[in-house]
């Protein structure tokens, strides 16, 4: 019994991570919105500036994340060297 309700809890987690990713049109909209409401304007190179900013933003919390170094966790597994 508590391995089948462990794996409904797990397959409930699935279906409701993938109900929450947004497609790239929809991350680009968001973005361009984000942009927009920073006051820039469409069809410059102060939107396009903003929207690869995020976008390299983006990358790069995915790569700490990927590869351990979420910041908001460098309080709590950060190495403490005593000398």
């Amino acid at each position: 019994m508590h391995i089948r309700k462990m794996l409904s809890i797990a397959t409930l987690g699935v279906v409701l991570c993938a109900c929450t990713t947004l497609t790239p049109e929809e991350r680009r909209a968001a973005d361009e919105k984000t942009c927009l409401s920073y006051g820039f304007r469409r069809n410059t190179d102060a939107l396009a500036t903003c929207l690869q900013r995020i976008e390299l933003d983006r990358r790069a919390e995915s790569r700490a994340f990927r590869y351990g170094n979420d910041p908001m966790m460098w309080g709590w597994n950060r190495p403490v060297i005593v000398r």
